[in-house]
């Protein structure tokens, strides 16, 4: 590839390595950012209200566009699992609320190291169950992460399955983290092109995280688990970003299993390309794409009931 400093992904790029100071940047570091980023969140864009909720004991996040939506999304941050909340992802919560249109609950779910695995995935099923035990149509709920919350919202799936939970509509993972073991080539062929990530503070995370557990865990590597039954998949990376092998192992899998996957590399592109829709119209372009496949997928009625998909 070659770089053209006037794109508009170069201008991000360089944002990024200002920001963290480099892909190695210290977890403390990333936090400190991360949060001060949270905190820096521009008021709510006209015509979304926010509301603070519990549901069975976990804090979520609700932007409600105006009008009555069809469509729920449950939506699940990144950050390693280890930082990160809803308010740093609302520069992707709030255009999936306005333009698919759909309301987004968005879990703020506990972090390690105080928070070990799998205590993200529990608190993910929990509010998914709250959803319908309080009403929501499966059929019209779709789950979406980003990075970290892109490998979590396929094991929520998992663990939802595996409960006897009905499965929802439709699945998105976004740049997922979808081997905590860091196996895919891209890991290392694309050392320092990822201005965000490297394989070795991907694995800090991941041992903050499993505090020893077995990183094959099918809850923490969903890549690595059986995904029977799952809704339909959608999977975005960029070409650019160490995940990039995750994405495309997900997918496999997910292909082998029977599930409808959709996987889509985009040039050029690096981690969470989406989140920076006011710079990159690349980034448009992949919210767009978002909002047509859960359109698509909740536009005709549910099948058949599959094994692990009967009411609870």
């Amino acid at each position: 590839m070659v770089s053209d400093p006037d794109r508009p992904i170069e201008a991000v790029r360089r944002m990024l390595t200002d920001l963290l100071g480099g892909p190695d940047a210290s977890i403390a570091h990333r936090q400190a950012q991360a949060a001060a980023f949270a905190a820096a969140q521009p008021p709510l864009p006209a015509g979304l209200t926010l509301t603070i909720e519990m549901r069975r004991g976990v804090p979520v996040e609700r932007l409600e566009p105006e009008g009555t939506p069809a469509l729920s999304l449950l939506h699940l941050h990144g950050g390693g699992y280890v930082m990160g909340d809803p308010a740093g992802s609302r520069g992707l919560t709030t255009r999936l609320a306005l333009t698919t249109p759909a309301t987004v609950f968005s879990v703020d779910y506990r972090l390690a190291p105080e928070h070990r695995f799998p205590a993200a995935v529990d608190d993910a099923v929990a509010v998914y169950a709250d959803l319908i035990a309080h009403g929501a149509d499966p059929a019209r709920i779709a789950l979406i992460g980003e990075s970290a919350g892109g490998g979590l919202a396929v094991a929520t799936l998992i663990a939802a399955r595996d409960q006897g939970l009905p499965m929802p509509a439709a699945c998105v993972a976004l740049s997922p983290w979808a081997d905590l073991a860091c196996e895919g080539a891209s890991h290392t062929a694309l050392h320092g092109r990822d201005p965000l990530l490297t394989r070795g503070i991907l694995l800090e995370m991941a041992a903050l995280y499993l505090a020893g557990h077995d990183p094959a865990d099918p809850l923490a590597s969903p890549s690595r688990a059986d995904l029977t039954a799952l809704p339909p998949l959608l999977v975005q990376a960029g070409s650019e970003e160490v995940l990039r092998d995750d994405a495309a192992g997900l997918a496999e899998a997910a292909r082998a299993c029977g599930v409808a996957v959709e996987l889509r590399i985009w040039p050029d592109m690096i981690h969470v390309w989406q989140m920076f829709g006011d710079l990159l119209p690349e980034a448009e372009d992949a919210i767009a794409e978002i909002r047509g496949f859960l359109r698509s997928a909740t536009a005709s009625p549910p099948g058949p009931k599959r094994a692990g998909s009967s009411p609870p």
